[in-house]
């Protein structure tokens, strides 16, 4: 009795991940279930869509009734835009599923925020509550604190995905689903519904009705995607657990040299952390007989910050560009939504700050900004073309959550956009074939981009001075040799990583390729071999995939 409580009640301390193994008895189940209703499009799409609101419900609880409703408001809206000959009505039907839809996800992400903005600005002390763990604690026996915003699990992902299928159907890129149901399957489908890869709609809905398709070497592709992307879990847990966490939650005790090895460490945890969940995704996908996108491209192989973006969350990245950047004007020229955008990310992050010098500095550079452009028609056309990218940069940052850290960590890779973008004009390395200058590139990429993480891991401005003031004052090589006798084990295991990860792509596809051309045996010995060492790497209980909190 106990065990079926267990199965069909949420826990908020065991939320179902695909490293516990609760979750490989689940889909174990699923796939002999599946086997009697794959060859129906309608029973496999319902099966599925059963099976995905019950993993939901086990890693979200309560609000999986946000998740139903965002479901059925987007399907009605979206069949009203189809269906309308008016293109004003059109246009009234897609701003209504846009403004509910950011709604939604500005309440969720910021509310906490904006209560604590208006106390500080009017003087008062209301408390806030949590009507939503007061309904979970009510009625799904948790213990949520009622005075802290609860993040649903995924909502910045189902959210960016209904809003493609809401914009793709204006846009008439994508026909309608047939049914509530198939739509409900698309939004919420379990491998990519928590944390990505995020799937637009004209890329997905097309195979709800195509029919299961699956070949031997498909079968072996999946198996290994899987098999990558648990690896990658359970390395970037042993550096996170071993040291990178030490660092970044105490760096006053350590020096220069071990922060700067911790911060290139926090590069390769967050990358095999992301992409693990991504190809455990991609690989169950596939067994299910779905196929979805790729989500990265061995990142920190990029030559330039503009490559890097190109390689790194692939799916954020596209999602901005084609319902953002290009939408506010691209390239071409900024526009008034461009410019209002900026005003109010400027606003939030002084909010955000609560420091008037801050206010003051930024209307002191708008002032600036304004004359300069007034001045020099060539500083303005070079405002009015890279606005958009910025504004993309900082709303992605903010698409992490209420932190002034992760505006600064988008307004700091708009830049690098930018200066690569006027770099790439002059540089004489452009279309270098050497692989030596490559090389430099590549670690210079990887130095800027883990530089601008800094800001992304920090728990607060004070863990961010504190990081940089051991680099600048405490940097000392000579320390070298004790550290890599003290972290041998962990030095090891991050130098591989790095190796592995800038392998040629055709030596990796041929080693993908002999995998998923072996006999089942073959295949299964290697997993149960894999499984076994990534096992003596583990540090107590798995940890949550990094990006559940966004």
């Amino acid at each position: 009795m106990s065990l079926l409580q267990d199965i069909f009640r949420y826990s908020q301390d065991k939320p179902l991940l695909f490293t516990h193994l609760f979750f490989w008895g689940f889909f174990l189940l699923v796939l002999a279930l599946y086997s009697l209703v794959y060859s129906n499009n309608k029973r496999r799409t319902f099966f599925l869509l059963a099976v995905s609101l019950y993993f939901y419900f086990k890693t979200s609880g309560v609000f999986l009734l946000l998740l139903l409703f965002t479901i059925v408001n987007d399907y009605r809206l979206a069949k009203k835009i189809h269906r309308s000959d008016s293109i004003r009505h059109k246009k009234r039907y897609l701003a209504f599923s846009i403004i509910t839809n950011l709604s939604l996800l500005v309440y969720f992400k910021y509310a906490y925020f904006f209560h604590e903005s208006y106390n500080q600005l009017s003087g008062s002390h209301s408390p806030f509550f949590n009507h939503f763990a007061a309904f979970s604690n009510t009625f799904f026996d948790t213990g949520f604190s009622l005075d802290k915003l609860l993040l649903p699990v995924g909502v910045s992902f189902f959210t960016f995905q209904t809003l493609s299928y809401t914009i793709d159907i204006y846009r008439q890129k994508t026909q309608p689903v047939e049914s509530v149901y198939d739509y409900g399957f698309f939004v919420c489908f379990f491998p990519h519904l928590v944390a990505g890869p995020i799937v637009k709609a004209h890329d997905f809905i097309h195979q709800i009705y195509q029919p299961y398709s699956l070949t031997r070497s498909e079968f072996g592709m999946a198996v290994f995607w899987i098999m990558n992307g648990f690896c990658k879990k359970i390395v970037a847990d042993y550096l996170a657990v071993n040291y990178i966490d030490r660092i970044f939650d105490n760096p006053g005790l350590f020096s220069g040299t071990e922060t700067f090895i911790g911060i290139l460490g926090y590069s390769l945890q967050i990358y095999m952390d992301f992409s693990g969940y991504t190809d455990m995704a991609i690989g169950i996908a596939l067994l299910l007989g779905y196929r979805l996108k790729t989500n990265f491209k061995s990142p920190y192989k990029a030559t330039s910050t503009s490559e890097f973006w190109k390689r790194w969350h692939i799916s954020l990245s596209s999602w901005l560009q084609e319902y953002l950047y290009i939408p506010l004007g691209g390239n071409r020229n900024g526009s008034v939504a461009s410019y209002l955008l900026l005003l109010l990310i400027l606003v939030f992050l002084v909010l955000l700050a609560g420091k008037w010098w801050l206010f003051k500095g930024l209307v002191l550079c708008a002032l600036l900004l304004a004359l300069a452009v007034r001045l020099f028609p060539s500083f303005k056309q070079a405002v009015s073309t890279n606005v958009n990218l910025m504004v993309t940069m900082l709303l992605g940052g903010l698409w992490h959550g209420s932190s002034t850290l992760f505006i600064l960590w988008g307004g700091l890779n708009g830049l690098g956009l930018i200066v690569h973008k006027y770099w790439e004009k002059i540089s004489p390395f452009k279309h270098t074939s050497s692989w030596v200058l490559r090389f430099v590139l590549m670690l210079i990429t990887l130095l800027f981009i883990s530089f601008t993480r800094i800001f992304f891991r920090s728990a607060d401005m004070q863990t961010v001075n504190m990081v940089f003031e051991r680099l600048g004052h405490h940097f000392d090589l000579g320390l070298l040799p004790a550290m890599i006798q003290g972290y041998s084990k962990v030095f090891a295991v991050l130098m591989i990583g790095y190796l592995l990860h800038w392998i040629p792509e055709s030596i990796k596809e041929r080693y993908r390729q002999w995998f998923s051309s072996r006999s089942f045996a073959g295949m299964s010995a290697i997993v149960l071999l894999l499984v076994f060492l990534m096992y003596q790497l583990m540090s107590g209980e798995m940890q949550a995939f990094i990006y559940f909190q966004f």
